[in-house]
């Protein structure tokens, strides 16, 4: 058995792959362009093209490769089958095994991006030492993956950890990209929060540093104007805590994580994003004072491969 394993994280833009130790040092990371051509058929060629010359670069076999962890951008099936992964044009297909062909046979596994992020988390970041976690990936949308006894519960459709779409705003009248009406995502999104201020701008009168961003305000103006005491800012930061902290609280609820590791661009706000939901998830959650607590990710956008490397091992 080889001491080396890879890690790919396939985007609709870049392919990230990583070379790991067993142990999961990080030796090499480089990317590939994601061609989205002609439905994504070049995209497993130019993956195993550039691991296969990478490899013959450094001088190691691939005898010394345990096997190669992917992580795809839509729901996997137990065995391998993509029935759809819209953001590369795949339909009804075995990733795995067609890679695994492109590189002479090494074992692939694969799974959703989302879960793999969450295993590469528990594995070497901000979940490192725990074996039950929850990771909620706020971005452009919400992503989540649960991670119990150190494996992906990725439930029997696929559905397990899509925490963004979980229905939490009764009065939302918009409907989110999924088709449902009130969904985490909606609110508490980079898009989410941006569209929230905006709503907030429009039915308030109260001054803002907001203002001067007008409908080009970012998720990151909100919660910079939040951080330095802006009234409008904070009140939207406080629908965004409300709504999160409830969602969280209905997750832990469910699964009983030992902690919630938050991923993603928006929480880059760090402890301040933490405190906001904080009160109100422990608001939700009377019935105990043990329960998981909420952490943040540490591997940024390394941890898909982090996460695709460990899948192979586990």
């Amino acid at each position: 058995m080889g001491k080396k394993c890879i890690g790919v994280d396939v985007g609709g833009t870049s392919v990230k792959i990583g070379l790991f130790e067993v142990s999961g040092e990080l030796l090499h990371k480089w990317e590939v362009k994601t061609r989205k051509e002609e439905g994504g058929r070049y995209i497993l060629d130019d993956t195993a093209d550039s691991i296969l010359k990478r490899l013959e670069e450094l001088g190691i076999s691939i005898e010394e490769i345990t096997g190669v962890g992917l992580g795809i951008p839509g729901p996997v099936l137990p065995n391998g089958y993509v029935e759809v992964c819209v953001n590369l044009g795949w339909r009804d297909c075995y990733p795995e095994r067609e890679l695994s062909k492109r590189l002479h046979g090494l074992p692939v596994k694969s799974a959703n991006d989302a879960n793999v992020a969450a295993l590469g988390e528990m594995w070497q970041g901000g979940g490192k030492g725990y074996h039950d976690i929850v990771m909620v990936t706020l971005g452009t949308g919400v992503g989540g993956g649960v991670i119990i006894d150190q494996k992906i519960v990725a439930g029997r459709h696929g559905l397990a950890g899509e925490i963004g779409h979980i229905h939490i705003r009764e009065d939302e009248t918009e409907t989110c990209n999924c088709g449902g009406v009130g969904c985490v995502e909606q609110v508490a999104s980079a898009t989410g929060i941006a569209r929230e201020a905006r709503r907030q701008m429009a039915s308030k009168d109260m001054p803002s540093v907001l203002r001067s961003f007008g409908d080009k305000v970012t998720a990151k103006d909100v919660l910079d104007g939040a951080k330095a005491g802006d009234p409008l800012a904070m009140e939207v930061m406080e629908v965004v805590g409300h709504y999160l902290g409830m969602a969280l609280a209905q997750v832990s609820m469910t699964t009983d994580p030992e902690v919630f590791v938050l991923g993603g661009g928006v929480s880059k706000a760090g402890q301040f994003l933490i405190d906001a939901i904080d009160e109100n998830y422990k608001k939700f959650t009377p019935i105990s004072k043990n329960k998981g607590k909420i952490v943040l990710a540490t591997l940024g956008n390394d941890a898909g491969i982090y996460g695709a490397a460990k899948l192979i091992l586990n």
